[in-house]
């Protein structure tokens, strides 16, 4: 009998370590279905993460994806569709890859359905949204994104375990300066040459004790203009143009200040501080009255919370619908837009370092005042007609989210953790005025960030700050150096997407086109350090180089000599 159950136990073993291999490029060992070994360990369920596994099948490593979300593609795949592009012609690799099956999937006529293909307005982020030329397509529906990452898995046999949670207290083993384990609050455990920290947050880093950094940096620490505190500083239309009364009871401060704004100084201008920008969800709307839900009333309403936008209403602002930007089959990427819109300032200062509970309360909060505002103003009577009747055209789209009432999975965190390595990407590097050592991509956004914070001014009314909209001349390299940590602290984990930058460097940097493009570059100096048996610091840049232009990574900007 106990010969039986030996071999039962054996076979069991087997069939899930036989499994695992059949969807890799290589071969997954381990000792149990919970004990779990491959060469690159990427942590993470971003688009980022997917590049980067798919870079590890081709150059013939194992890797495991180990993903906190059940869904793969971060806000690639999360209401994202607008994608923020750049110059597109530094786009290269996986990432250009992404774009060209995307292409690909609205070239069949069964991908729409809720509109015709020549109704399609074609706009994009400074380029058309679909160019035959290059055979791209940068506008995308979310579903039709987290096919083509569930394709890129498929195909290249990788194995994903979904929702599994790093131990951040007692889950990370690490050993003469290199990681050679994680665990997740499930009990599995994954063990690695290499480990790739992919997530939004930046756990794994953090957990492996390298130096980061949340919040602003003071302009002084790094030469910089547009970094610390911006009071005074109005970019965009994310700001109140005209004079708006704080004050529950008008021009009486006894009364109390009306919701969402704080009752603290914003400090002085140019000075560091540990608040990062406002996250909200980028939902995907429908105006097709077979594809749209109405606006739920959420958890917990209270149209007290809004009463800061009928006073901007009352002003004569009427730019609700300018960021309703357009994608396929008459749905929308809906962003941010205006004074009082959907990123929630001020609330999620401390989401970086925060417990997992207390995230998943952060993103509840999020998504309470953000539904909130939609069915605020649907259904209240001191929202302007015209406004209102056009907005209950709108509704969330009905095949979006299925699985989460129609509502996006990932919160945009816009920035969280930034890591402190030997080299830090900043304003300076964007703009041209440093040059770059050892690119191993290219980012070409503006300097972009939301606001920060919400405050009275010394005039006694409200203002927000932080907002940062600074146009770049030209694309820009991001170095090597930046998605490695200090050697000293660890040796064999690379970090492509809580990178090595200041605030206002990130705010160009932190674009899903450059996550990706960063993810593979990191697996490829990954593999590298495997090879050579060395530490990721130490990778033998020329041939790094070499091997990212033989993946087509564009390094240079087109035409240059380098």
């Amino acid at each position: 009998m106990k010969t039986q159950k030996w071999l039962a136990a054996w076979l069991l073993i087997g069939f899930s370590l036989f499994s695992c291999a059949g969807r890799s490029g290589k071969s997954i060992s381990g000792n149990s279905e919970n004990e779990l070994k491959a060469d690159i360990i990427v942590y993470g369920g971003t688009s980022s993460a997917v590049a980067a596994a798919v870079q590890a099948t081709r150059l013939g490593k194992s890797v495991i994806v180990v993903s906190p979300d059940k869904h793969l593609g971060g806000l690639a795949a999360g209401g994202l569709g607008f994608t923020d592009t750049g110059k597109k012609e530094v786009i290269g690799g996986i990432a250009r890859e992404f774009y060209q099956r995307i292409y690909r999937h609205y070239q069949q006529p069964e991908a729409w359905a809720w509109q015709k293909k020549e109704e399609y307005g074609n706009k994009g982020q400074g380029t058309p949204a679909m160019d035959g030329a290059d055979r791209t397509m940068w506008i995308f529906e979310p579903h039709a994104a987290e096919a083509v990452f569930e394709d890129f898995v498929k195909e290249n046999k990788i194995p994903v375990y979904r929702d599994e949670w790093l131990d951040r207290e007692n889950g990370l083993v690490k050993q003469n300066g290199k990681i050679t384990s994680i665990k997740t609050l499930s009990g599995k455990t994954y063990q690695g040459k290499i480990f790739i920290d992919a997530t939004y947050e930046g756990d794994l880093m953090a957990t492996a004790g390298v130096s980061y950094h949340v919040g602003r940096e003071a302009n002084s620490v790094y030469g910089e203009q547009y970094n610390g505190i911006q009071t005074g500083v109005l970019h965009h239309d994310h700001y109140f143009k005209k004079n708006i009364d704080p004050y529950k009871i008008p021009g009486n401060p006894a009364s109390g200040l009306l919701p969402l704004i704080s009752p603290d100084s914003p400090g002085e201008k140019g000075q560091g501080d540990n608040k990062v920008q406002a996250y909200n969800f980028r939902m995907c709307l429908s105006n097709h009255p077979d594809n749209r839900v109405p606006f739920p009333k959420p958890d917990n309403y209270d149209p007290a919370q809004y009463e800061l936008l009928v006073r901007v209403f009352d002003s004569g602002w009427r730019e609700l619908f300018q960021k309703f930007d357009p994608i396929p089959n008459r749905k929308t990427d809906t962003n941010n837009h205006g004074p009082v819109s959907t990123d929630y300032i001020g609330m999620n200062y401390d989401y970086p370092e925060a417990s997992y509970e207390r995230r998943r309360e952060i993103i509840k909060a999020h998504e309470n005042y953000q539904k909130g505002l939609l069915y605020f103003m649907a259904t209240d009577p001191r929202i302007p007609a015209d406004l209102q009747k056009e907005l209950n055209t709108w509704g969330l789209a009905k095949d979006e989210f299925k699985d989460n009432g129609n509502w996006p999975h990932q919160i945009y965190v816009r920035e969280a953790r930034r890591m402190i390595s030997d080299y830090v990407m900043t304003e300076n590097e964007t703009m041209g005025k440093k040059p770059v050592n050892n690119p191993v991509g290219m980012g070409s956004y503006s300097l972009d960030s939301h606001n920060i914070q919400r405050y009275v001014k010394p005039d006694g009314y409200v203002q927000n700050e932080g907002d940062i909209g600074v146009h770049l001349k030209e694309p820009y390299q991001i170095g090597y150096g930046a998605i490695v940590p200090k050697k000293q602290e660890c040796q064999n984990l690379l970090v492509p997407v809580c990178l090595s930058s200041s605030h206002i460097a990130y705010g160009s940097i932190r674009m899903e086109p450059v996550f990706m493009i960063l993810g593979q570059s990191a697996t490829t100096a990954a593999a590298q350090a495997i090879d050579k048996k060395q530490a990721v610091q130490d990778v033998d840049y020329t041939v790094l180089k070499a091997r990212l232009m033989q993946d087509k990574q564009v390094l240079a900007k087109p035409g240059s000599n380098f």
